[in-house]
């Protein structure tokens, strides 16, 4: 018995600046402005809604003639520099394997328009361990193809959801949620949590130091490099969050919480207790 099944949708897009080809990344159609404006923050080239001033798409036909707008061609403020050759190298490099080294994280932590250290975000440890639920719940195409990675935006006060994006890269789903920020002008995330479906890399704490956001939350692990970053830039990396447990790998001071276990690495092993 054969029967029709439903498929996380994927297509290449190619980033224009100004005409100029920057990238090229496969992702889920939808959303695709938000991806490149968050893409656009994430490598450091705008930092505030008025520097990308127009995004249109251009003539993306394939060979059967369809338009499958898969070009996308964005405009800068004329006061902002424009991405240059080694931007597009750096940035294939990241989608391959990622950035490494001392030298890469003192080039974040100097080229971040932004600040996290000193946000003063403060969360319950039964505030946090309530995400994952509220994050899954509103996943809308994972129900219907179970093929895609999630990253959404938390209130840190009220934990209210504010934007969840979906993508087959999960360095897009987070770019998708990084980009609808600078939309909507909440750039910087002061007190604001990043949660995303799966671990934590190196490139997902650069994207939320690049954002502001002083908390990262992930469902798996985080990785040795990511958990480096995390603390040399201020960032409260948190990880294994799922049921009523956690770990948190970097700044726990923003984790508000009476139980409490030491862990390897000087990692922090919570567990909430709901009533």
């Amino acid at each position: 018995m054969s029967v029709r099944d439903t498929l996380a949708g994927e297509e290449p897009l190619e980033i224009r600046v100004r005409g100029r080809s920057l990238a090229v990344t496969m992702r889920t159609p939808g959303d695709d402005f938000d991806l490149a404006a968050g893409f656009m923050v994430s490598e450091g080239v705008i930092a505030r809604t008025e520097q990308l001033t127009t995004m249109r798409y251009c003539a993306g036909a394939g060979s059967d003639g369809v338009n499958r707008y898969n070009v996308l061609d964005l405009t800068l403020a004329p006061d902002v520099q424009p991405p240059g050759d080694d931007l597009a190298r750096a940035f294939l490099t990241t989608s391959a394997c990622g950035l490494c080294g001392k030298a890469s994280i003192d080039a974040v932590r100097t080229r971040s328009t932004f600040e996290v250290r000193g946000d003063p975000l403060v969360m319950t440890a039964e505030s946090l361990t309530a995400l994952p639920e509220r994050l899954r719940e509103a996943q809308a195409i994972f129900t219907k193809t179970g093929g895609l990675h999630a990253a959404a935006l938390f209130d840190g006060a009220s934990g209210e959801l504010l934007v969840l994006r979906e993508d087959v890269g999960r360095h897009n789903a987070v770019d998708k949620v990084v980009g609808w920020a600078l939309r909507e002008g909440r750039l910087p995330l002061r007190g604001v949590v990043l949660m995303v479906s799966g671990r934590a890399s190196f490139e997902l704490v650069q994207k939320a130091v690049m954002a502001g956001a002083p908390m990262l939350c992930a469902v798996s692990a985080p990785s040795s490099l990511a958990a480096d970053l995390a603390d040399e830039v201020g960032l409260t990396l948190v990880g294994f969050l799922r049921g009523p447990s956690f770990v948190v790998y970097s700044h726990g001071h923003r984790v508000a919480t009476s139980t409490s276990m030491s862990g390897a690495s000087g990692s922090m092993r919570f567990e909430a207790h709901h009533d």
